[in-house]
C-alpha cells in the first residue's frame, strides 16, 4: 500500500463511522469504489481492521469495519510519517522561495 494519505482517510472514516459502505467511503474521499475495496481488503489481510456482519440488518451484505489495536498503532505510525513528509515538502518550498 503506497498511498498513505488514502489509507489515513479510510482509517479515519472507519474509526468514526464503522458502518460506512465502501461506496460511501469512496464518495466522501473522492476515489473509486474499486480502490476503496483494494485498500480495505489489504487492511483486513494485514490485520489492521476486521469486519462483522450487522446482526439485526436485513441487508446481510452490510459490514461493520472495526480497527484492531494493530490497526490503531499503524494509523498513528502512518499519520506521523505523512505529517513528517508534508513538513519536509513545506520546508523545501520555503528554501526555493529564498
Amino acid at each position: 500500500m503506497k498511498d498513505k494519505e488514502t489509507i489515513i482517510k479510510i482509517l479515519n472514516i472507519l474509526r468514526k463511522m464503522p458502518e460506512s459502505s465502501q461506496r460511501d467511503i469512496a464518495k466522501s474521499i473522492g476515489i473509486s469504489v474499486g480502490k476503496v475495496n483494494y485498500v480495505v481488503n489489504s487492511l483486513i489481510v494485514k490485520g489492521f481492521i476486521k469486519t462483522e456482519n450487522f446482526i439485526n440488518s436485513k441487508n446481510k451484505w452490510g459490514y461493520k469495519y472495526i480497527l484492531t489495536p494493530k490497526g490503531i498503532k499503524e494509523k498513528v505510525k502512518i499519520t506521523r510519517e505523512f505529517v513528517k513528509s508534508k513538513i519536509a515538502e513545506y520546508e523545501e518550498l520555503l528554501k526555493e522561495q529564498d
